[in-house]
């Protein structure tokens, strides 16, 4: 379920996100950057009219930077969006797998420590499990895995 600030009562997105998802998908078509080339190209022969001049040069640098400046949090926006939804439905995949891992759930959370403990013990259990398909043996023996901030 989305937050409250980025749904109405209604449950409809905010205009925000209603924005940034049009954005994303309109920016991130071939249209998008054929008409980003288009006036590249334009200005470029523009600059033998101008005769190259720092004008001419401080048009293109200013409306990039702008572009730029804007695209970073209309990225970010969606990008956080995206992250989130998915985090959301892996979530919701641990929860209603028996036998999974339940602690797993907020692993976002975690410092780079833990996160890399962790690592180290499904890259060891991994290893365990190819070791035991070699051997013939089944893999789906499922043993409990824990941050080290969980065992305190």
């Amino acid at each position: 379920m989305a937050k409250r600030s980025e749904m109405d009562v209604a449950g409809r997105a905010s205009w925000f996100t209603r924005f940034t998802k049009h954005a994303a998908r309109i920016t991130g078509r071939p249209l998008a950057f054929a008409l980003a080339a288009t006036v590249v190209a334009l200005w470029a022969i523009g600059g033998f009219a101008f005769g190259f001049s720092d004008t001419w040069q401080l048009l293109i640098n200013t409306g990039t930077t702008i572009i730029t400046f804007l695209m970073v949090f209309l990225i970010q926006a969606t990008q956080n969006r995206d992250s989130e939804a998915l985090h959301l439905k892996v979530d919701e995949l641990i929860r209603a797998t028996p036998g999974a891992h339940v602690a797993l759930l907020d692993l976002e959370e975690l410092d780079e420590d833990d996160l890399r403990e962790i690592f180290r013990e499904y890259q060891d259990l991994a290893q365990r499990a190819r070791k035991a398909l070699d051997e013939g043996k089944s893999d789906t023996n499922v043993p409990r895995i824990t941050p080290r901030t969980a065992r305190k």
